[in-house]
């Protein structure tokens, strides 16, 4: 099994205490964690960390495409791990974001390539009630 360490260089990025703390709570925490959640979770045990220092991290993990960045609403950018292809449902009552399976679109993209367009992401969201907050609904 790779390392946070070895997984860090397989994108290639440079790990440091920081960088492996901060991948490790993303690969452990399918949460789809903000900044602050990152920084609250993590400040403990590195003292020395900041939310810039965050912010920075998750900014050349995006650029490495080690981790995408989640604008799903206008209020709150998220961070996940899990690169490869899947929608994500925002759950407009308890705030969770769910991972959602989605069938590969390059079929598509080869289409919008076709008309000169470079199709670098593609990104779906659903937003609506999770299963969770629909039953507790029912129950109140």
């Amino acid at each position: 099994m790779k390392t946070v360490y070895d997984y860090l260089h397989s994108y290639g990025i440079k790990p440091s205490v920081q960088r492996i703390a901060i991948m490790e709570y993303l690969l452990n925490h399918k949460t789809h964690p903000s900044v602050d959640e990152i920084y609250v979770a993590l400040s403990k045990q590195i003292p020395t960390l900041s939310r810039t220092t965050v912010y920075n991290t998750l900014k050349l993990f995006v650029e490495h495409k080690a981790a995408n960045m989640l604008t799903i609403d206008e209020r709150n950018t998220c961070f996940d791990a899990e690169t490869g292809t899947h929608a994500h449902f925002l759950c407009r009552q308890c705030g969770k974001i769910y991972d959602l399976p989605m069938e590969d679109d390059s079929q598509q993209s080869d289409e919008v390539s076709k008309d000169g367009f470079i199709v670098d992401e593609v990104h779906r969201y659903y937003k609506g009630i999770c299963p969770k907050c629909q039953a507790e609904n029912l129950l109140n």
